[in-house]
């Protein structure tokens, strides 16, 4: 069975206080969906550059956001993996907002198909690996890691996906991601795309688990600003069968959560930098409606002409500006009509 070994260091706590402080700031703020839109596709660009960056690919993000715009139809591979990567992001932001996902193998077998697709063999994409694999020191030129066989995968997924199902409720929702990235690439279950399927599975996972900037996160970033550090922390050397059980996920864990800081406050910076507009500028009774929204779960016009003194023509226009901003939306009968968060 699964049963990774780690401390909640002072460290790890600190940074998931930290993560929760800066969530609830984030909740906090509304945006138009002009504004929303930007920020997902500049997180998009940055982490399709990113991430297919830490696995060496060469292009620059001035080429990935030029592929990713113009989608041309023949590419090289480097730019197909770009292309992949986006395609995966775009698939699984759709499904979550469609609540429809379930987090499972035949998850992360179609992300690995999605982002593999055109580049290895077609019994390899989309497929459990069923031979071994070996990870390489590029510099020293020799093996430095012998994962599980591949008659294992099943089994060790299967304990994997077990232990998050049996411990989502029991341990903090950051900490179970973290030990799935790491746990993931420990048991490196495909021939190839290993890397970047363990980073699009923990942003689904985190989403899943309530933190819902899925298309506004890139924590590929991160990792992709010293790629040696990285790869130090969510990689293991030897035998897996000679040190699984002395496998340690606490430094991982504080990293980990130290990206997820790092990609939060970038976050938070790229939204405080968007130009507001008479277009998009929220005044303080369109707050009110928000703020009322969010403690009430709704509100109608007669109980906003309470929290104003705006005219009646006035707040229907107050309301039909934030409807139009995508923030919220109308629902009932023309005679009993509310309005809530959409």
């Amino acid at each position: 069975m699964f049963k990774p070994q780690y401390t909640i260091s002072n460290k790890l706590l600190g940074n998931i206080k930290r993560i929760t402080e800066i969530i609830a700031d984030l909740n906090n703020r509304s945006f138009s969906r002009v504004v929303l839109a930007e920020l997902a596709k500049r997180a998009r660009e940055v982490s399709a550059f990113s991430s297919t960056s830490i696995e060496g690919n060469p292009l620059p993000l001035t080429d990935v956001k030029r592929i990713l715009q113009n989608k041309p139809e023949y590419v090289r591979d480097s730019e197909k993996e770009v292309l992949n990567y986006n395609q995966a992001l775009v698939e699984l932001d759709a499904l979550i907002k469609s609540d429809e996902i379930i987090f499972d193998t035949s998850l992360i077998t179609k992300i690995q198909g999605t982002i593999t697709q055109g580049l290895i063999a077609d019994y390899r994409s989309g497929q459990i690996r069923q031979e071994p694999v070996f990870v390489n020191d590029p510099k020293a030129r020799q093996t430095v890691y012998w994962p599980p066989d591949h008659v294992d995968m099943d089994k060790l997924l299967g304990e994997l996906f077990g232990y998050l199902d049996e411990n989502k409720n029991v341990i903090d929702s950051l900490i179970l991601a973290g030990l799935f990235h790491k746990q993931f690439v420990v048991i490196h279950p495909f021939v190839d795309g290993n890397g970047r399927t363990a980073r699009l599975a923990t942003k689904v996972l985190l989403a899943k688990m309530g933190l819902n900037t899925f298309n506004l996160f890139s924590f590929e970033n991160y990792y992709n600003q010293n790629v040696s550090k990285y790869f130090q922390e969510v990689g293991v050397l030897g035998n897996y069968y000679d040190i699984q059980d002395r496998i340690d996920f606490t430094s991982w864990l504080e990293y980990f959560s130290d990206g997820i800081i790092d990609e939060l406050l970038r976050v938070g910076k790229e939204s405080a930098k968007e130009v507001i507009s008479p277009q998009n500028e929220l005044k303080n009774y369109h707050q009110k409606i928000i703020n009322y929204i969010k403690q009430k779960g709704y509100i109608t016009d007669s109980e906003y002409s309470k929290l104003t003194k705006r005219a009646k023509s006035t707040r229907n226009m107050d309301f039909r500006k934030l409807i139009a901003l995508g923030i919220i939306e109308k629902a009932g009968g023309s005679r009993s009509s509310y309005y809530k968060l959409k």
